[in-house]
């Protein structure tokens, strides 16, 4: 029996050092391969075949697959799809390929219904290829659907669901082939995706307007970073982001650094999951850390765990068999009786084509970044095809004016849109390829309002990390009729006005300047426009201050002119339109100067209700109030309802909305967990009841209305905390609101 036991030991040994042989030297100690695995295409086909532990792949197969169920509940929308799709309204949609339209609203839930399952199969390993595919197809053709979704992790996952697809993904934990080997390229591939995302996204960050701390410079205005705001703006946001993902993808790589940079890769994703909403991302991350480990980390660490979880755990045993994917090294006996020599290694044709698709895919991964060069037409003052590029948080975008103009083609009259009618999306004011599809939808639209052949023109201003917000397009260019395609620059494409970045500078120092209740905008625009703006009753104290050139301001209701040069000021007045024109040879720069009276009157009585509330209560007040300030002393929550003055409701709703802020800050995380598992148990649910609904009226047809109503009815039911407030909460997660 010893013997024996023995023996098996000496087995398992042998077959982790076939997948680990001893290192010979420094450069496959480093890299575990050496400049022979390089010389021939024969030994880059063996090396690339090499067999590996299939553990560390089946755990991210897993992961992956589970992130992804989650995400089409999330992210991917399963929980609004019928806010999202609106079956039969009139909607402006945004598809890469003009001919790609979304499928009646019950065939889009088994679409999603096909995607969820494929995820759930490849997290389970069954039917694997089968799975991948279900997966692969209906993500892509929803992608594709909607370009306004795009972003660089979605575009990600779409990625990793490709590869998983051509790889032996299934080989760990699976009955009838578990504990086979899978070729090294598997995991090739994959690392070196993960290397792209964090590199590339390391070189784009070497903008001059990261490196500055002008791209995310936003998050310093959070309170939380008060005390440290430019501290925190340049060094840890933009000087931290930009060295992690620089460097994070070869941390991982090597033995000495992985501790390291395990600490703060999970540090930063976590903290990204807490900052930003971007779905399944972080974790999808966290989940690709440990590919750079050795691929036996899962047998390790599951032979720590008590012998009652093992049947229900993923193997621990070193007793892989070998896999007609890979290549072994075989050897015979010398015929001069000297022991054994190296046979020459036999190829199959899916050793050549593992090998073949690695490098095609890898140089296809290192192109596809830089290669805006061939498609200009998606131009948006970051050239090229947008959520492919890793370029990710590099820039930041505000919008201050947005004007949407139409024109009869057959009597010439003139009006006016309302910005986001007949869409969902904001996304199209920054895309040139979405400006033109928006313009196309409008003009087969408005049609039906008895407006005959539309003309469109937009007029939208843009600021770019803090820039000056200045026009992204031309506005004298109908964009129905103007030439767009993918392969050429847009002429009506106003460029960006890079030379004026040094202003940025100067804008704190002005800012810093004004006090608490004056606002500022700064504006540039281009020689031989104008901008039409209208002031807002409640801004009556409005100015205009030329920084630099020579603009022309025009009191439409007055009919009167100024002409302002460098460093000269006027009044504009409120409740009224003004035009200013832009006369001098260069670029204009000026900046509207005003205090919002309105609010600073109200932010006055709040201040005053507040200190006859505190008077109150500590009994310092001596003569009685009066019946409109009577509310004040009542402590119940709703007792804003019976306030008859308006200040004073306003005041008690603020109070209350400050009080319910203040309480979620300071739960405890219990509270804090039940909040987040309730809302998450109610949208998840929600998808699955509106598919089960949708799949019902596939299989038997429409029930009448008043059932359907009643089951849509049960499927939007929420959690007490949101009871009386899901029609809003759905709204806002899709942008209806703009229809």
């Amino acid at each position: 029996f010893k013997a024996d036991l023995w023996i098996q030991k000496y087995q398992n040994l042998r077959a982790s050092q076939k997948e680990q042989p001893l290192c010979k030297n420094r450069m496959e100690q480093i890299f575990g391969f050496t400049t022979k695995d390089l010389q021939s295409w024969q030994s880059f086909v063996t090396l690339l075949n090499r067999p590996m532990d299939p553990a560390s792949l089946g755990i991210f197969r897993f992961l992956f697959g589970m992130l992804m169920a989650i995400d089409i509940t999330q992210e991917r929308g399963l929980s609004h799809l019928d806010w999202k799709y609106l079956d039969g309204a009139p909607v402006c949609r945004f598809p890469l390929f003009n001919f790609l339209q979304p499928l009646p609203l019950d065939w889009m839930y088994f679409v999603y219904l096909v995607m969820f399952f494929g995820a759930v199969g490849i997290m389970l390993g069954c039917f694997y290829r089968l799975s991948c595919i279900m997966f692969l197809s209906t993500y892509w053709y929803i992608f594709f659907l909607d370009k306004t979704a795009w972003n660089n992790h979605s575009y990600l996952y779409g990625l990793i669901g490709f590869q998983l697809t051509l790889m032996d993904g299934n080989r760990y934990w699976k009955p009838h082939i578990r504990n086979a080997h899978v070729p090294l390229w598997n995991y090739t591939v994959l690392r070196t995706q993960i290397f792209i995302v964090y590199f590339i996204a390391g070189i784009k960050k070497l903008d001059a307007d990261w490196v500055e701390g002008y791209s995310m410079s936003y998050l310093a205005h959070h309170w939380l970073f008060d005390p440290f705001k430019y501290l925190v703006s340049l060094l840890v946001v933009h000087g931290g982001g930009l060295i992690l993902d620089l460097t994070a993808g070869y941390l991982l790589f090597f033995d000495v650094t992985r501790p390291y940079a395990f600490f703060f890769v999970s540090y930063f994703h976590c903290m990204n999951s807490q900052l930003f909403s971007i779905g399944m991302f972080p974790y999808t991350m966290l989940a690709t850390s440990p590919l750079f480990c050795y691929t036996d980390w899962p047998r390790r660490l599951f032979t720590h765990f008590p012998d009652f979880l093992k049947p229900v755990l993923p193997f621990s045993s070193l007793d892989i068999k070998s896999s007609a994917s890979c290549v072994y090294d075989e050897v015979q006996s010398s015929t001069e009786g000297q022991g054994t020599a190296p046979v020459k290694k036999s190829f199959k044709l899916r050793h050549k084509l593992g090998a073949i698709f690695t490098i095609a895919y890898i140089m296809e991964q290192l192109f596809m970044p830089y290669s805006h060069f061939i498609t200009q037409g998606y131009n948006n003052w970051t050239n090229g095809l947008y959520g492919y590029s890793w370029d990710m948080m590099v820039h930041a975008r505000t919008h201050q004016h947005v004007k949407i103009t139409y024109k009869d083609g057959k009597t010439g009259e003139i009006g006016y849109l309302n910005p986001g009618v007949f869409t969902q999306s904001r996304r199209w004011k920054d895309h040139g390829d979405m400006l033109k599809q928006y313009a196309t939808c409008l003009n087969q639209l408005l049609p039906r309002y008895n407006i005959t052949d539309p003309e469109i023109y937009f007029d939208i201003w843009v600021s770019i990390n803090d820039r000056f917000q200045q026009r992204i397009f031309d506005p004298r260019v109908d964009i129905v009729k103007a030439d767009w395609s993918p392969f050429r620059q847009n002429p009506w494409l106003m460029p960006l006005l890079v030379d004026l970045s040094p202003w940025r500078t100067k804008f704190q120092e002005i800012e810093g300047t004004l006090d608490n209740q004056t606002e500022i905008v700064f504006i540039a625009d281009f020689p031989g426009l104008h901008l039409e703006n209208f002031v807002s009753e409640d801004l009556g104290n409005t100015s205009i201050q030329i920084l630099q050139g020579q603009v022309n301001i025009e009191i439409v209701e007055e009919k009167k002119n100024y002409t302002l040069k460098k460093g000269e000021q006027t009044q504009v007045p409120a409740g009224a339109y003004h035009k200013v024109y832009t006369i001098s040879d260069g670029p204009s720069c000026y900046m509207y100067i005003y205090v919002n009276t309105t609010e600073a009157a109200l932010q006055k009585n709040f201040t005053k209700l507040l200190e006859i509330q505190e008077r109150v209560r500590n009994g310092t007040e001596t003569e009685p109030l009066s019946p409109e300030l009577q509310p004040l002393l009542a402590v119940d929550e709703g007792s804003e309802v019976n306030a008859t003055d308006p200040v004073v409701r306003l005041f008690l709703k603020r109070q209350r909305r400050m009080k319910e802020v203040k309480k979620r800050r300071e739960a405890g995380i219990l509270e804090r967990f039940d909040r987040f598992v309730t809302k998450k148990y109610y949208t998840i649910r929600r998808g699955f009841l509106m598919t089960a609904i949708a799949m019902r009226n596939l299989a038997v047809g429409l029930p009448p209305v008043e059932q359907l109503t009643r089951e849509v009815a049960y499927a939007n039911m929420r959690g007490p905390q949101n009871e009386g407030h899901q029609d809003e909460a759905l709204k806002d997660e899709v942008g209806h609101s703009e229809l």
